[in-house]
């Protein structure tokens, strides 16, 4: 396990057609590009496409929830045969992960997860993974493919997180590509072209958001085109796309976790001198709450949020948001104890 680890995404828009259906030639032009590389990283891909493989299938499709985790559990087995057949070429085995919000939420479930992974790769096998949309609760899904991929990524301690798109990378009111973005600010997130492909879900607000967790996380990013001819090779390299520049972080994998994985419920807005507390790595205390803006059980995870309602930390809560309430603010109650609150 000493080699690093690469996480691929491949949304919907990429490997496929006009029409909706696969394209065979992009699959296939990703097998041998991976597979030039295979040797050198960990990789996992997160593929996109199973709704728009098996769709055609259904009659009078229409786009309804139901309709789509349908559409889901035909197209799911239709993708994996068509990568399978791709990389079977190059003597790489595939598997599939189908993976659900939970999965990441519950440490123990992610561990597992993660120990799975290690032993496929123990054995030079690329998990392909997308989200299990047959049986997924609207209220727990991934907002996307690219949160999927920047979980794997930062859960797992990538060295190197690739989103590809159908445009060749992040591009400039002029449309021209933006080689390098040191950090993704909020004008660099103002670059992000606010459409959607008629096919997918997320776009480059998406991948420019999750770009910007994964390299506060220490994580390399590249946004490139999936048209661009040896395009993964280059990407890894960074002499293609978008490089987006990783971060300082001393973090621990279990923070890690708990900044980018965990299952956030609920919401607190801080004071100053609250936030002032947080940068110096104090304990979050009642005194310093100044509102709840959603409510949480002991336990559960929370976003701290300053006075202009911009997230500035994530925390596991010692206490309830009623019990909170009960003891006053005032009161020097702990909110949350320094080693569970993770800066943003």
């Amino acid at each position: 396990m000493n080699k690093p680890i690469l996480v691929i995404k491949f949304g919907t828009a990429s490997i496929t057609l006009a029409n909706g259906e696969l394209d065979e030639n992009v699959i296939a032009a990703i097998a041998a590009q991976v597979a030039a590389i295979h040797d050198q990283y960990n990789v996992v891909l997160v593929s996109s496409g199973a709704v728009a493989a098996g769709k055609k299938q259904l009659k009078a499709y229409n786009g309804t929830i139901s309709e789509r985790k349908a559409a889901a559990a035909i197209g799911n087995p239709v993708l994996l045969n068509r990568y399978s057949h791709y990389f079977s070429q190059y003597g790489i085995a595939i598997a599939q992960s189908l993976c659900e919000r939970t999965h990441f939420s519950n440490r123990n479930q992610f561990l597992q997860l993660k120990k799975t992974y290690e032993e496929l790769w123990a054995s030079g096998i690329i998990p392909i993974a997308n989200e299990n949309d047959v049986v997924s609760d609207l209220e727990l899904k991934f907002s996307d493919n690219d949160e999927l991929a920047t979980l794997i990524a930062v859960g797992f301690g990538a060295s190197l997180l690739l989103f590809s798109t159908s445009v060749a990378g992040v591009l400039d009111k002029e449309g021209n590509i933006v080689p390098q973005i040191d950090v993704i600010d909020e004008a660099a997130l103002g670059l992000a072209d606010k459409k959607k492909s008629s096919l997918g879900l997320g776009g480059m607000v998406s991948k420019l958001t999750f770009a910007r967790l994964a390299t506060r996380m220490g994580i390399r990013v590249v946004i490139f085109g999936i048209s661009t001819p040896n395009g993964i090779p280059l990407a890894v390299a960074g002499k293609t796309g978008t490089l987006c520049l990783p971060q300082p972080c001393s973090m621990p994998a279990r923070k890690k976790w708990l900044a980018s994985g965990s299952l956030v419920t609920g919401r607190l807005l801080v004071d100053a001198g609250a936030q002032e507390a947080l940068r110096k790595r104090h304990s979050l205390l009642a005194v310093g709450v100044t509102a709840v803006q959603e409510k949480f059980e002991r336990g559960e995870v929370v976003e701290i949020a300053d006075e202009k309602n911009n997230v500035i930390a994530v925390a596991r809560a010692k206490v309830s948001s009623d019990m909170l309430d009960g003891n006053g603010r005032a009161k020097k109650l702990e909110v949350a104890h320094a080693d569970e609150i993770v800066l943003l």
